[in-house]
């Protein structure tokens, strides 16, 4: 493999997981900015060396936030992502592009803010709100209408001349005011605090309970339609006769019709943009007639006709202060830069993440230091460089611990990993109270009454040394902590009895096991059908599942590995959580395909690629990520990436299409 395939390999399998993070777990661990140009990277070396080509690419696909929680719609319009650059060179560049596309023709250019939040789908009928969508995949999304319509700034019904039907799109977010009260309240009940509006809007319109997202206080601007008869051929008219049919359309809206009106609108909104009463992280322009749009048309995942400017992270110059060390509930340990407070991007930041010892090591920080900081993708405060003009002579170089701070324990360092790790899981404080923080959360075992405050009580009172412990709980113990009442023992001990329903799989991701998350814990238990058979698995089983790497299978085998975590199973079990699938669960299976392997490639009619997946691990099969000579068959969809195919018909495996696979299952 040469060094460009194993950049692009590698570039790919980063920019999946940050996908992941970003759309899925909507817990990003990166700026935008970084993203964006891990993204631009791989992009320039596919162009360059088309032999690397791979339809599976992330440059191939729009981020999915899809919750199997709710119904899957598809989208009558792709709900496509914006190209987008940091750069105002390209900026230029994408201006002239649309010139030269549209010789001898004048052309118009929208001007909007690009709000921070969570694209939403609103389709009326009649002036009816029928349906509110999210972005999902960019093909399909999840159904929150339910949601949507507590929200009081989307009109449930329409006034004035409307068209029979038409969906318009926009953004559900959080305003300043409402974040900060949310987060208020959340500490009080002690909760975890959202880490910006952003994930606080997206979070709250993935509630299952819309009374509960009727409280949060999301606001939604309107900034595009779509229909076969629309009131205007021009962008900025509908929009103005979309305002009066009640829609809130945003008021930072420019006609521009030179390059010189769109650089002014983005250097007046990069510096005004602190002072709006909510987030922006950039510029949106868009060709303002729709049949110049149509004409410009699209590429494989964005549109032609419009990009996004995303402004530069702004930056801070502070002190810095001590340097202290977190241990999270994998034991992780975190380093964490106290700063002198400094206000950046709307906020005042008092501490910023060094992410790991090669981070400190990379900046030479010294106690004292001055430092500047910056929020990336205006999310997440961390230190970007050091002023060593302005260091003392004196100050102390700052050296990453070698022992754990909260139990003593020497800490380890895994190979080709860039965290220290505390080993001590059993004993550790933090890593105790941090697992049954992951048990109790919604996704998992969802269980009501539990706040982290009361879990840090049951610990210090010795209530509880494991999630097992907290079945073994009664009444009185619980009414002997501090602001438990009678009532609230029990809610505890209800949602304790209820979570014994929880399915498998849910169980299995509450465990913590390193690297399990929803989906692996999803594949797991589908594969493995009960905790018995999952505990024998070998290496070799467990590289079998779709999906599941040999970093995923190292870290299942050392779990189960560890006598204290067979211990914590066994009692769980005798608590009576479910540890195999359901009898409703295993009806819905099927040993047709039993013994066969499967690869899935290309688009499909009547089913989504993950669909096919679910549909061949139901019906006993398995996924494979990769045509090899253990492929029984190879379901070719349209676009089938070549290099598969090509392999395929090399190793004479069978290639079969949507139709053939559906007769299979039937």
């Amino acid at each position: 493999m040469t060094d460009i395939e194993k950049e692009i390999n590698q570039l790919r399998e980063e920019l999946d997981k940050h996908n992941y993070k970003y759309y899925v777990l909507n817990e990003p661990s990166i700026s935008d900015f970084e993203f964006d140009q891990k993204m631009h990277r791989l992009t320039d070396l596919e162009k360059q060396h088309p032999e690397f080509a791979d339809p599976n690419s992330p440059t191939q696909r729009v981020g999915s936030d899809l919750n199997k929680d709710f119904e899957q719609v598809k989208h009558v319009y792709p709900m496509l992502s914006l190209g987008n650059t940091y750069s105002e060179e390209e900026i230029q560049d994408f201006y002239k592009r649309v010139a030269k596309q549209l010789p001898d023709e004048e052309f118009e250019i929208v001007c909007e803010l690009k709000y921070d939040g969570t694209a939403i789908g609103l389709t009326y009928e009649n002036g009816l709100l029928v349906r509110g969508v999210t972005r999902g995949d960019g093909v399909q999304g999840d159904d929150v209408t339910a949601n949507v319509k507590t929200i009081r700034s989307i009109p449930l019904k329409l006034k004035g001349d409307y068209p029979a039907s038409f969906e318009i799109r926009g953004e559900i977010f959080l305003p300043h005011k409402g974040f900060a009260h949310l987060n208020e309240q959340r500490e009080k009940a002690g909760e975890t605090p959202f880490a910006n509006p952003r994930n606080a809007a997206s979070g709250s319109l993935k509630m299952q309970n819309s009374a509960l997202v009727a409280k949060r206080p999301l606001d939604c601007f309107l900034y595009y339609m779509l229909g076969e008869e629309l009131p205007s051929q021009f962008h900025k008219e509908n929009l103005e006769k979309a305002s009066s049919w009640g829609f809130k359309i945003p008021p930072y809206i420019q006609l521009c019709t030179s390059i010189k009106d769109v650089m002014d609108f983005i250097h007046h909104w990069d510096e005004e943009r602190h002072n709006l009463p909510f987030d922006i992280d950039g510029i949106v322009l868009k060709v303002n007639s729709l049949d110049q749009q149509r004409r410009l048309g699209f590429t494989a995942k964005s549109p032609r006709w419009a990009i996004s400017y995303k402004f530069k992270a702004e930056q801070g110059y502070t002190k810095l202060n001590e340097v202290t060390f977190q241990v999270g509930r994998t034991g992780a340990v975190t380093p964490v830069a106290n700063l002198d407070p400094v206000f950046l991007a709307g906020t005042t930041v008092k501490r910023a993440s060094l992410h790991n010892s090669d981070i400190i090591a990379s900046l030479d920080l010294h106690l004292g230091d001055m430092v500047y900081v910056e929020k990336g993708g205006e999310i997440i405060p961390k230190i970007v460089g050091v002023d060593e003009e302005a260091r003392s002579a004196e100050a102390a170089k700052v050296e990453f611990i070698k022992n754990c701070p909260e139990c003593g324990s020497e800490l380890i360092r895994i190979k080709g990993e860039a965290a220290h790790y505390c080993p001590n899981a059993a004993t550790c404080p933090p890593q105790v109270k941090g697992r049954v923080e992951h048990f109790i959360a919604r996704k998992a075992m969802n269980i009501d009454g539990i706040g982290t405050e009361t879990i840090d009580l049951l610990y210090k009172n010795h209530m509880i040394n494991d999630v097992a412990d907290l079945y073994t709980l009664h009444p009185m113990q619980l009414m002997t902590l501090d602001r438990m009442g009678e009532k609230s023992a029990q809610n505890i001990l209800d949602g304790l009895e209820a979570s014994k329903q929880v399915n498998f799989a849910r169980v299995l991701f509450a465990l913590g096991i390193r690297y399990v998350g929803e989906t692996v814990a999803k594949k797991l238990a589908s594969a493995f059908k009960n905790i018995d058979a999952l505990m024998k698995a070998t290496q070799e089983e467990l590289t079998e599942v779709d999906e599941i790497g040999d970093r995923i299978a190292s870290s299942v085998i050392g779990y189960f590995g560890e006598e204290h975590n067979q211990t914590l199973i066994d009692k769980l079990q005798k608590a009576g959580l479910q540890f195999q699938l359901s009898e409703e669960e295993t009806a819905t299976h099927s040993d047709k395909l039993e013994g066969m392997s499967f690869v899935v490639s290309g688009s499909f009619t009547s089913f989504s690629r993950d669909e096919l997946k679910s549909l061949i691990e139901k019906n006993g099969g398995k996924n494979l990520s990769g045509v090899s000579s253990k492929t029984s068959y190879l379901v070719a969809g349209d676009k089938i990436g070549p290099s598969k195919l090509a392999k395929a018909e090399k190793l004479g495996v069978k290639i079969i299409s949507e139709d053939d696979f559906k007769s299979m299952i039937e």
